[in-house]
């Protein structure tokens, strides 16, 4: 059967790679062979897997060596929890070149290496944030990654970040496999926010595969480089990502989605609540202007 690669994206802070690793433990857990790929220079996608601080990335790793030529898979590869396979790809020191430029070298490099040619079920790729470059594109441009889950919430800037997303896999769905596979909601506890993240999936074409509440079993457990899985294996938060696990291994629904115009998805904000009605009398209008109003 053929390896899954799957790639989730999402807006920065959302709680992506904490909610990617919790989900790689729970896959784990079922006795799924994972390797989790993390295509953030922050080099923080394994950390929990791992119990590390952060793992020695592949263009460190190149950089030390003289090349990535002169690496081997065994240098970059590790292994943590539950047996899920870990390398972060890195990238350059921040201000200096394209951090996407690592995920490309690591890809590539693991791929020449037959890193994926071993009994995996599932391959994941944390990637930072919005897809605006190129290299953190890479995954769904160069068909490395066919399913692509959105982690997102009922904040304004994460859905404008997902509709975005759903933009990208537009432009490379037409010339590949790539789709969408779902959004996942990690709860940050606003109005009606399952209720809004099931409407904009809709919209999209898509599915909200699993909503993610918010508790603070979660935080505690990263403090100690753990997933919930492996620290409270016996809460409710754990038994979430089970399911959202399970729901992964057993979804089909991978669609070319639809994303919204910008009116669009300001009128879905409307319809929940989120924005208000746009006053046009008070754009740009200072609180000292607005202070001389209130006494006329």
């Amino acid at each position: 059967m053929a390896i899954r690669q799957c790639a989730i994206y999402g807006k920065g802070g959302i709680g992506k790679s904490t909610t990617t690793q919790n989900l790689v433990a729970a896959l784990a857990e079922a006795q799924q062979k994972v390797m989790i790929v993390g295509c953030d220079p922050k080099a923080d996608s394994t950390r929990l897997i791992l119990h590390a601080k952060a793992q020695n990335t592949i263009m460190q790793l190149a950089a030390d060596a003289g090349s990535v030529e002169d690496l081997e898979l065994s240098d970059v590869l590790k292994s943590g929890y539950g047996g899920i396979r870990c390398v972060e790809s890195g990238g350059p020191e921040p201000g200096v070149g394209c951090a996407g430029r690592g995920v490309i070298t690591a890809i590539n490099f693991l791929e020449e290496e037959g890193a994926y040619e071993e009994d995996l079920d599932f391959v994941f790729y944390d990637v930072l944030g919005d897809v605006v470059c190129g290299g953190f594109a890479m995954p769904i441009r160069e068909n490395k990654a066919q399913e692509i889950y959105i982690v997102v919430s009922g904040e304004m800037m994460a859905m404008y970040a997902a509709n975005n997303i759903a933009k990208g896999i537009v432009k490379y769905a037409n010339s590949g496999k790539v789709r969408l596979a779902g959004l996942i909601c990690n709860s940050r506890n606003t109005d009606r926010e399952a209720d809004l993240i099931e409407a904009l999936a809709e919209r999209l074409g898509t599915q909200m595969i699993h909503f993610v509440p918010r508790h603070n079993v979660v935080q505690r457990a990263e403090i100690r480089r753990m997933t919930v899985i492996e620290y409270d294996p016996a809460c409710q938060q754990a038994d979430e990502y089970r399911a959202l696990a399970k729901k992964i291994v057993e979804n089909r629904k991978l669609v070319i989605p639809k994303p919204l115009s910008m009116d669009e998805l300001e009128e879905l904000l409307l319809e929940f609540g989120i924005l208000e009605e746009e006053d046009t009398s008070i754009i740009g209008c200072t609180a000292a202007q607005e202070a001389i109003q209130a006494v006329a």
